[in-house]
C-alpha cells in the first residue's frame, strides 16, 4: 500500500525537523513536502496534493486559521491536523481553526527532558490521528471527503487510532426501551467533537428541561476556552466543571480536562465530583466514566448521546445505560469526522437511533420533550 503523504507547515526549522522526523519513524508516513507560512502551504498543496497537513497556528505572511480557510475555499478535502501550544492563547486559536475546517490538533510538546522524548511525544500524539483520518491515502485528497475509522487509544487525555478494518458489524438499531422520563441528557466526543457539539447545543431551539452533561476529550485550558464558546452559541447555560455543582435544568455542564466527570446522587437530586482516577480507554475525563456514573444516578431515565471521536469510549457506558432501560443516541458515519465511538456504540447494537449531525439537536430535544409530556414519538 502507497504511504500517506504529508506536507509539515510551521514557522520554526526546529519544529519542522522535529515533526518530519517523528513522522518519518513510521514506514507507512512520507513527509513529501515542508513549508514555512500557510502562503507556501496553499502553493505546495496544490503542487503536491498531500493526504494530509500538519499546521502551525501562528506563522508570518499567513497564519494556520487563514490557511485552513484558504485550503477549504479551494476544495482542498484532506486532513487538516493543528499543532498548538498548551495555552489560553494556542487553545482559543485551534478552537478557531476547527471553526474554519481544521479536523483535529495536538499539542506542541513542553517541559519534555529530551529531544528523544519530544520526538516520542509528538510521534504518539501525530501519528495515530493521521493514520487515523486518512486510512487508505489516495494521492491527494483535493476532491474526497476525509477517511473515517475506529480507534484504539494510547495516551492519556485523547485516544490514539488504528486504521479501520476493511470490513465492520453491520448497524442493528435497538427496539425503542419502554417510555419512561428523560432525566438527563450525557454527551460523549472526541475528534470532531468541538465543531459537533456547537451545532448540536447551538441547534437547540430553547434550553433543553434537564441537566446536561458533556465528556470531549480535550486537555486542560482547551476545555474551558470550550465551554466559554458553547455558552455563546445557544439557549443553554454552558460552563466547565468545577466540581460539586447540583445540575439544573437548561445547564450544560463540560467536564474539565485531565479529571474524569462522574456524577453522585445529592439531596436536591445529583451533583458533579471530579476525580484523579487513572485513565479509562486511555482517556481522561472518559465518557464511560460518566455514562455509568450517570446510570448509578438516573438509573434508565438517561438519554446518552455518542458524537464523533477515535477508539470505542461510550461503548461501555452505553451497556450500561441501555441495561438500565435508558436511550442511546450516536451519530452516523458520513458526517462523523471519526466514526469510532458512535461506531463503536451503534455496531454493538446499543443505539435506539443513529442520525446524522444536524437531527441531532432535534434528536434529543424530542426525546426529552416527549418522555416528559407523553406525547410524540421518543426519538
Amino acid at each position: 500500500m502507497a504511504r500517506i503523504r504529508v506536507l509539515v507547515v510551521d514557522d520554526s526549522v526546529v519544529v519542522r525537523r522535529l515533526v518530519t522526523d517523528a513522522l518519518s519513524s513510521d514506514p507507512a508516513i512520507e513527509v513529501v513536502g515542508i513549508a514555512a507560512n500557510g502562503q507556501i502551504a496553499q502553493a505546495k498543496v496544490e503542487q503536491l496534493r498531500p493526504d494530509a497537513v500538519t499546521m502551525d497556528i501562528e506563522m508570518p505572511v499567513c497564519d494556520g486559521i487563514q490557511a485552513v480557510k484558504a485550503l477549504r475555499a479551494a476544495a482542498y478535502r484532506g486532513p487538516i491536523i493543528m499543532f498548538s501550544t498548551l495555552t489560553e492563547r494556542g487553545a482559543a486559536a485551534t478552537l478557531d481553526a476547527l471553526a474554519a475546517g481544521a479536523n483535529d490538533y495536538v499539542t506542541k510538546p513542553a517541559n519534555v527532558g529530551s529531544v528523544q522524548q519530544a520526538l516520542a511525544q509528538v510521534a504518539g500524539e501525530l501519528i495515530p490521528r493521521i493514520k487515523a483520518l486518512v486510512p487508505r491515502p489516495t494521492g491527494g485528497a483535493v476532491a474526497g471527503a476525509p477517511a473515517t475509522a475506529s480507534a484504539t487509544g494510547s495516551t492519556p487525555g485523547r485516544p490514539a487510532a488504528v486504521p479501520a478494518p476493511r470490513t465492520r458489524p453491520a448497524v442493528v438499531l435497538r427496539p425503542a426501551p419502554a417510555r419512561r422520563p428523560v432525566r438527563a441528557v450525557v454527551i460523549g466526543s472526541s475528534t470532531g467533537g468541538p465543531e459537533a457539539l456547537s451545532r448540536v447545543l447551538g441547534g437547540l431551539t430553547a434550553a433543553l428541561p434537564v441537566p446536561v452533561v458533556v465528556v470531549q476529550h480535550m486537555p486542560p485550558v482547551f476545555t474551558r476556552q470550550l465551554a466559554a464558546r458553547l455558552d455563546r452559541i445557544g439557549p443553554s447555560r454552558v460552563t466547565e466543571s468545577a466540581g460539586e455543582e447540583e445540575l439544573r435544568p437548561g445547564s450544560v455542564l463540560i467536564a474539565p480536562g485531565d479529571r474524569h466527570l462522574t456524577l453522585v446522587r445529592s439531596a436536591n437530586g445529583a451533583r458533579t465530583r471530579l476525580t484523579e482516577d487513572p485513565p479509562v480507554n486511555y482517556c481522561r475525563p472518559a465518557v464511560d466514566v460518566l455514562f455509568r456514573s450517570a446510570t448509578q444516578v438516573f438509573g434508565g431515565d438517561l438519554l446518552a448521546v455518542v458524537l464523533t471521536g477515535m477508539g470505542s469510549d461510550g461503548r461501555g457506558g452505553c451497556e450500561d445505560v441501555v441495561a438500565a432501560g435508558g436511550t442511546v443516541l450516536a451519530q452516523d458515519e458520513p458526517t462523523s469526522v471519526v466514526w469510532g465511538m458512535p461506531g463503536a456504540v451503534a455496531t454493538a447494537g446499543l443505539a435506539h437511533a443513529v442520525v446524522p449531525l444536524d437531527e441531532v439537536a432535534g434528536a434529543v430535544t424530542r426525546a426529552v420533550t416527549s418522555s416528559l409530556t407523553g406525547t410524540g414519538a421518543a426519538r
